[in-house]
């Protein structure tokens, strides 16, 4: 993503491998990848150096659209404004957005730090930078993932959200995360900023896709407060990809037919199973397993899958790619 060069070896590489949509991430640790008069607005920066001169979305869609290959915005971090043990600059100015455990701690999981998905404030910030993302380029489509709409059920024990919690509930003193009313009534708060987002990008375009890629339901709900399937029979989604993120057949296997009964054949036209393909740390799936889970994703009726990540089609998965995905249109 950090030269025209590179974005036209990867356009070249999906069209090798048959793939007619790529998810471009837009904003990553606290910062977007592409020129941005909102972030600087906040923080006081435009841009993620390590693109600074160079604006990757822009290639992208101006490559990937001469290719035939739609081109959709992914805002990976969601409300995770920071991934690490420093502080960053957003938890230095804005430290009241900070999400809280129920002993009072910043809301940190799994080495991300979030802000408290059920402020206004933040989620004012992530609206306007979808909005300017729909309004600046020529896109097809925008993501949240497994951090937007998502809050870990840890969190939400800051005096305001546990003072609404009161008022619309009549409950009183701090519930436990397991608590099924604490958990439907976060989950219900997300929904509504799944429903403002996307609302907001069809009023700013409305051929543009909106869509999710959370975890698998229920633990999405139980442990981010993702209540997706209400998302996408209440009009929230255009199309989901749940993350079907298994390492071997018989886990992947599993996890997809559970998948396949949730859902109706109404929704199997807006459902397509993310595949993990490879890890940051090294981790890619083989060929073989590769073409394991496209055969099973046809097998169970999905009319489509969504890789993660991009690295797998470098190594051995693109000759599998190559002999399992056909060419298609876009």
């Amino acid at each position: 993503m950090r030269s025209k060069g590179d974005v036209a070896e990867t356009i070249a590489i999906c069209r090798r491998n048959g793939v007619n949509a790529v998810f471009i991430v837009v904003w990553n640790n606290g910062l977007t990848t592409y020129p941005s008069t909102v972030l600087e607005r906040y923080i006081g920066v435009k841009q993620s150096p390590v693109y600074k001169g160079f604006d990757p979305l822009g290639e992208f869609v101006r490559q990937g659209h001469q290719a035939g290959i739609k081109v959709h915005a992914w805002f990976e971090y969601g409300f995770s404004h920071h991934y690490g043990a420093d502080e960053d600059v957003w938890a230095k100015k804005y430290p009241e957005w900070n999400g809280r455990t129920i002993d009072g701690k910043n809301l940190v999981k799994n080495g991300f730090a979030w802000w408290n998905a059920l402020d206004l404030r933040p989620q004012k910030f992530l609206r306007e930078i979808v909005l300017e993302v729909v309004q600046k380029y020529d896109i097809d489509g925008v993501q949240g993932d497994d951090r937007m709409p998502a809050l870990p059920a840890e969190g939400g024990y800051d005096e305001q959200t546990l003072a609404a919690f009161h008022h619309e509930t009549g409950s009183l003193g701090k519930p436990e995360k397991e608590d099924k009313t604490w958990i439907q009534w976060r989950c219900d708060r997300l929904s509504s900023f799944a429903r403002a987002i996307y609302e907001d990008v069809k009023k700013a375009k409305k051929d543009c896709l909106v869509s999710w890629a959370p975890s698998i339901y229920p633990w999405s709900k139980d442990e981010y407060l993702q209540d997706w399937p209400t998302w996408l029979r209440s009009g929230c989604a255009d199309f989901v990809v749940p993350q079907v993120y298994r390492y071997n057949a018989a886990d992947y296997d599993a996890t997809l037919s559970e998948l396949r009964g949730q859902l109706s054949e109404s929704d199997m036209h807006r459902v397509f199973p993310g595949m993990l393909t490879a890890l940051g740390s090294g981790y890619r799936a083989t060929p073989s397993f590769l073409a394991h889970m496209k055969q099973s994703n046809s097998r169970l009726g999905f009319k489509g899958e969504c890789l993660f990540y991009f690295e797998s089609l470098r190594h051995s998965g693109e000759r599998a790619c190559q002999a399992h995905f056909p060419m298609q249109k876009s």
